[in-house]
């Protein structure tokens, strides 16, 4: 089985968002395209609420991704998690419509013989650790991320270290929302490192407003411009598609 591109927006957030689009229409949006949406709440003292929390895995659910509430000083091995297990997720919804097609409808992993299944989940790890992988990282610069913006920094640079251990190439880029002139502002274009981000995040200014929803839309918007781009350079590369 070949592998393709896994294509995932991280966003890091601490709470509810209150301008532009309903973020969980976006991250539909995301998921009808094939990118994954992953959302990773940071509380600190136990300031989340109800509405926070609800919003945060929704907005998975409906990007088909991941969804942790985690504190601040846990953030960096979180980070690395999501990642991991939304790679595993993707890879799995490929393989469970592959022996959908094979076997029939009725038949998933869970129905293979243990020495089959066994046999199919080293498949998956293989092309966890080969496939090609694409983090667009959305980071909430609202007024109350302030304090936790240098945590923020640590995770991403830890998150590049981790995923350059694989065999597979790794692209990330990273957006903060609101930013000093518009809704989204992109920090970093697409790169192999994250170390670019030591100079940049000491630099940042927080808002009041947490747009969300836009944040989202831009990101898809810039997964599609550089689609079109190599689209017109090549039309071979086969892409992954989340299916869950």
């Amino acid at each position: 089985m070949e592998a393709g591109t896994l294509r995932q927006i991280l966003l890091i957030t601490d709470g509810c968002s209150n301008q532009g689009e309903d973020p969980a229409a976006m991250a539909a949006l995301a998921r009808e395209r094939g990118i994954t949406v992953n959302v990773i709440g940071v509380v600190e003292n136990d300031v989340i609420d109800e509405k926070g929390i609800k919003e945060i895995e929704n907005i998975a659910l409906s990007g088909g991704g991941v969804s942790q509430i985690v504190y601040a000083q846990q953030l960096s091995q979180t980070v690395q998690m999501v990642t991991q297990k939304a790679m595993t997720q993707t890879i799995q919804g490929v393989i469970n419509r592959e022996l959908k097609h094979i076997l029939g409808e009725s038949k998933k992993l869970e129905d293979l013989p243990p020495d089959t299944r066994g046999e199919v989940m080293e498949v998956v790890d293989e092309l966890g650790e080969t496939s090609k992988l694409e983090v667009l990282v959305l980071v909430d610069t609202s007024a109350s991320m302030k304090h936790k913006l240098p945590t923020v920094k640590d995770s991403l640079l830890d998150l590049s270290l981790s995923m350059n251990a694989r065999i597979g190439e790794n692209r990330f880029s990273v957006f903060v929302f609101p930013g000093k002139k518009k809704d989204v502002e992109k920090l970093l274009e697409w790169t192999p490192e994250l170390s670019a981000l030591s100079k940049i995040f000491p630099k940042l200014t927080t808002g009041g407003i947490t747009p969300t929803g836009p944040a989202i839309r831009e990101a898809l918007s810039y997964f599609n411009k550089k689609r079109s781009l190599r689209g017109l350079l090549s039309h071979d590369e086969q892409y992954y598609e989340d299916s869950m």
